[in-house]
């Protein structure tokens, strides 16, 4: 006889929530486009039939791919953006009015009748319904998918108390922890009840007593060999085993590298590095020359104004260079607006800027919200000192001071640094040591994922957050 399978209610996986939710409004967007084009040959006095539908069908991809870019660049796939009606409603309008924005100025500037005049309008109230709808009512179109994955944390120590903080702090309503199991060897005080199993090989039986679906491996040192048997047991009978750091990583988007021992130190490299064939690296470097030079030409056009406003803000010269730590640890001179006062560190020596730092000049604070100051940098791209993507640049002052307090800090120069980067768009503008730590799971997340299609959304997140004047 073969071992009893636990019955379990299925849940969805973080991923797959994620899925669920783009699925869901590619359907509504594809609804509001047809119902827009309803409108449109209502009101034009057209026929609305299966020709008109194809002669027009490329609305369907353009729509549809816009959505997507502009909903990426504001985080409306984040299931905490998600959980939040009232974050996900003000969210879901601003897409919709940045959308409406774009199509207006291709409207103003290309020939007469080239574009229909209301269709946009059409498209944006019929998708703001229809979202809205699919996004209300998801919690009794899809029963239960909806609920929190019922997870039971195994271990002890910091690798529990990390997992368990930061479910509480930033998965809450995708997780729901009903249990806390450690072993008598192992067993270390947490800020929760524990159920201390003195035979690991229970384990599956408790999973089942606490109705749980996923089991969270949250060991920091070696598990015993009796917890191990319990959870090949556990795996044999259909639960999810997901490694803490792993989860980790999938939640936040960063790693944990405050809790990464000397012994698992793999954990902060790239995945897949010796493919033997990996266009990556090549696709990436054709996107940074290409980028790289369309925005050095629309900088040019700007170039003036800016130059005009620093030079009458604040005498003194338009661009300043800085030595900045690259690939493999080589320096190089990174070039940006001057965004202070000439001179700034003279005095103080090497310094982070503070919050209202009155070295910063007001027009500094512009191009600084901008990000217009990093624009330059483009240069560096062209030459091949930085990337569009990735960690952004420390000067050698600070990577020193930060090596010595953050392990495994110089991991970040394993690749080019970058004008913006998964940091820049996940967190603000850091001037600790803990703010370089939090930074430094950020960069180490994208490295270990580092791919076009996380490139491109990087991009899109830095263009909102400069519409939206949310640099530092």
């Amino acid at each position: 006889m073969g071992k009893k399978t636990s019955r379990k209610v299925p849940q969805l996986q973080i991923s797959e929530r994620r899925l669920l939710l783009r699925l869901g409004d590619a359907v509504c967007n594809f609804l509001a486009v047809l119902i827009a084009l309803r409108i449109w040959a209502f009101v034009g006095s057209r026929d609305y039939n299966l020709g008109f539908i194809l002669v027009n069908s490329w609305w369907f991809i353009l729509l549809e791919a816009l959505w997507f870019m502009v909903a990426s660049a504001n985080d409306f796939y984040d299931l905490k953006i998600a959980a939040d009606w009232m974050r996900s409603a003000a969210t879901l309008f601003q897409i919709v009015i940045q959308i409406t924005i774009v199509y207006l100025v291709i409207f103003f500037v290309s020939p007469r009748d080239a574009l229909p005049r209301l269709f946009i309008l059409y498209y944006a109230i019929t998708s703001i319904i229809l979202i809205t709808v699919w996004r209300t009512w998801r919690p009794f179109l899809i029963g239960w998918t909806y609920q929190p994955r019922r997870a039971m944390v195994v271990g002890s120590g910091w690798a529990a108390r990390a997992i368990l903080e930061v479910l509480e702090t930033e998965a809450k309503n995708e997780y729901d922890v009903v249990g806390v199991v450690s072993h008598p060897s192992t067993h270390a005080e947490i800020d929760q009840t524990v159920t201390v199993l003195r035979d690991g090989k229970l384990l599956a039986a408790t999973a089942e007593s606490l109705n749980a679906s996923e089991i969270i491996l949250a060991y920091g040192s070696e598990m015993p060999g009796d917890m191990f048997q319990g959870l090949m047991d556990a795996y044999e009978q259909g639960y999810t085993i997901t490694p803490m750091p792993i989860l980790y990583e999938q939640v936040t988007g960063r790693v944990p590298i405050e809790h990464v021992s000397e012994s698992s130190w793999m954990i902060v490299l790239p995945i897949e590095t010796n493919l033997l064939f990996n266009p990556y690296p090549m696709l990436k470097r054709l996107m940074d020359i290409t980028l790289s030079l369309i925005g050095s030409l629309i900088f040019a056009l700007m170039l003036p104004l800016i130059a005009l406003a620093v030079t009458l803000d604040s005498p003194g010269p338009i661009f300043y260079r800085q030595e900045r730590v690259g690939k493999g640890g080589r320096t190089f001179k990174i070039l940006k607006l001057r965004t202070m006062i000439p001179e700034a560190e003279k005095v103080s020596g090497p310094q982070w800027a503070a919050d209202n730092d009155p070295r910063i000049t007001r027009t500094g604070k512009f191009l600084r919200k901008t990000r217009l100051d990093e624009v330059p940098q483009l240069i560096n791209v062209l030459r091949g000192d930085m990337s569009l993507v990735g960690p952004r640049p420390e000067r050698p002052f600070f990577v020193e001071k930060l090596s010595q307090n953050i392990p495994f800090y110089r991991t970040r120069n394993i690749i080019k640094p970058g004008v913006t980067g998964w940091a820049q768009v996940k967190y603000n503008y850091g001037n600790s040591v803990e703010d370089a730590l939090v930074k430094l799971q950020y960069d180490l997340y994208y490295i270990r994922h580092q791919s076009i299609i996380l490139d491109a959304l990087i991009m899109l997140r830095t263009i909102g957050k400069m519409l939206k004047f949310a640099g530092t």
